[in-house]
This record gives C-alpha cells, structure tokens and sequence, in this order.
C-alpha cells in the first residue's frame, strides 16, 4: 500500500533519547520505507535468542525482554536469512558474541547470489562489506549480520541484477554511508526487483554499499509512520533501542 510521504520522528522524545528519522519516499515509480539511524546517538542492536536460548521471532518479544530494564524499541526490522529453526544462514554476531561464521563463496538462493556482504555494527560506526573483503580484514563488529546478495558495491548495483527482470517481492535491506556515520534501513511498500530495490540505494538514497536482508518475508516495525508488520516468525532482528517514557 502506497502511503503519504511524510518526515516522522519516532522513539520516545519526550525521554530524551535519540530519535530515528523515518520517512515515506517514491523512486521510478516505487515507494519505500525509510528509516535512518544516526550511528552517533542511537542505539543500534541485533537480536536472536532471548535468555532461555529461544528465538524471539517477533518484535513484540524484543520489546517485552526490554522492558525490565525501561527500554523499549523505537524501530526494528528482520536482518538476514534463516533457517528453518530461525537460526541464521550466515555469518551473526550479537553483543560481541560469534553465534555463526561467515560462509564464504558462492551458493544456492538469493544469499548465495555472490558478492553478498555482512552488515557490521561498532560503537557509532556501522559498515556494509563485500564478504571476501570482510574476510580479508576481519573487523571486529559488536553486532553483525551476513546476507546476500549486495544490492550495491562501491557505487555500482550488483552485476547479476537484470533491468528487465519479472521477479518481484517485498524486499528489504540496509545501506550505509561511506563514513559509517548512518545506517539506512528500507522496506519496500510494493514489489519491486532487485535492480528496482538495488537502484533505490544507489540513485536515490546515493550510498555506496547497500546489503539484501530478505524478501516475501520483510517487516518493518515503525510506530512514528504507523506500521507494526504482521507475518512469520523471524530470525535475526535489528533494532533501535530507546528509553521508556
């Protein structure tokens, strides 16, 4: 569904906490989601399993682990493919902690659809990066995700994706600045092709690398524009964490 374009600031202001900048943009004909984190002040985390070692699936799960400790999320999105018991088909990271490795080379499916990348947060920096170049300088990233394929690499879409193709999906994904400065979170509201969802990060958005997270399966949670996706139970989760008012 196509939405007005509005500018929303979502979180909790009236705490004090950073806000996530969250807009509505339409590019050749497509409409996005789009959600910009400040590396500087929000609180960007990952997330699997909750305390028992059970995958949190949904984001009202994230949100109910986190109000214990007065926190709440002020955005989430899915983060990368799984399997079938959630856990994640590639490289993760969560807290420092190495829950899977990086899979290098080429594969089956959209993940194996090589460059693919991995997305790396540190403290106010994060970094999408073609996979044999992570491996090749294996940063230490606090949280981290892998997926496939890159959607852009270095200012250039993806080789194998084609302008006239006919697969189209829900598609969501992450792009970020060449300083590290901004991670930039899109949802599609309608079915685009990869070079359509590609083209958006590289044309509109103008970032250098972008990273596939997923398609048919996409959501978004963004209560500053109003939207709490339905859907299956995920795997890796990416969110802002806020303070509750």
């Amino acid at each position: 569904m196509i939405r007005a374009a509005f500018l929303a600031l979502f979180g909790l202001a009236a705490s004090g906490a950073a806000a996530v900048e969250c807009r509505e943009q339409s590019h050749a004909g497509n409409s996005y989601a789009v959600c910009e984190v400040d590396m500087g002040q929000d609180d960007l985390r990952m997330f699997l399993y909750d305390d028992s070692g059970t995958p949190f699936g949904q984001f009202s799960a994230v949100d109910q682990a986190l109000a214990p400790h007065g926190q709440t999320l002020g955005f989430a999105m899915n983060a990368g493919m799984y399997h079938e018991d959630r856990a994640p088909v590639g490289h993760y990271v969560e807290d420092g902690e190495v829950i899977m490795r990086v899979v290098p080379g080429a594969g089956p499916g959209n993940f194996g659809l090589v460059p693919n990348g991995v997305f790396c947060v540190r403290e106010d920096w994060a970094e999408v990066i073609e996979t044999e170049t992570f491996l090749e300088m294996r940063p230490i990233c606090s949280y981290a995700s892998q997926s496939g394929p890159m959607l852009v690499i270095d200012g250039a879409l993806h080789p194998r994706f084609l302008p006239d193709s006919t697969s189209r999906y829900v598609r969501n994904g992450v792009g970020t600045t060449a300083d590290g400065s901004r991670a930039v979170f899109v949802i599609s509201d309608n079915r685009v092709t990869f070079h359509e969802f590609g083209s958006f990060f590289k044309d509109a958005l103008g970032l250098p690398n972008a990273l596939y997270f997923d398609g048919n399966i996409s959501r978004l949670y963004a209560p500053g524009i109003g939207r709490d996706d339905p859907g299956f139970s995920l795997g890796p989760i990416v969110g802002v964490v806020v303070r509750r008012e």
